[in-house]
């Protein structure tokens, strides 16, 4: 008897858990989809946008960087930078880098809209960065 009774609460534990994660992956707003979206979107270089870091005691600008960029902060390269990737043609980027203080801000603005879903999420596969590169010489020995 009492070992039905915790196989029964046993598995009611599991099945109150599986509906929570399931609510829970399912309470994503329309908002928290399209900024996912958009995050996605301008990861890939899809999006304009438009850097500005600001001196903060000065008001100066100190940098301002137009075109489609990615933008990745905190755990980067340099700890308190940002570190902002462009594509500037077809296989063509460049690199750059802000240091961050307690006096130097900054600002990214998207520059245009863009159509993205708030009905389902991007998912990105790409081949190549699933096979290992490798160089391959052959000839006489």
């Amino acid at each position: 008897m009492i070992r039905k009774s915790r196989k029964v609460a046993i598995g009611l534990l599991v099945a109150v858990g599986a509906v929570t994660l399931l609510t829970a992956a399912s309470c994503s707003s329309d908002a928290d989809t399209a900024s996912k979206n958009l995050s996605t979107a301008a990861e890939q270089f899809e999006i304009e946008r438009r850097i500005t870091a600001v001196n903060g005691i000065t008001d100066a600008v100190m940098l301002e960087i137009e075109g489609r960029c990615s933008v990745e902060t905190g755990d980067s390269l340099l700890k308190g930078s940002l570190e902002i990737t462009c594509k500037i043609a077809p296989n063509e980027y460049a690199k750059h880098f802000v240091g961050l203080s307690d006096n130097v801000s900054f600002v990214v603005q998207q520059l245009g809209t863009a159509d993205v879903s708030v009905y389902h999420h991007r998912v990105l596969i790409k081949p190549e960065n699933l096979l290992p590169e490798f160089d391959y010489e052959a000839g006489e020995q």
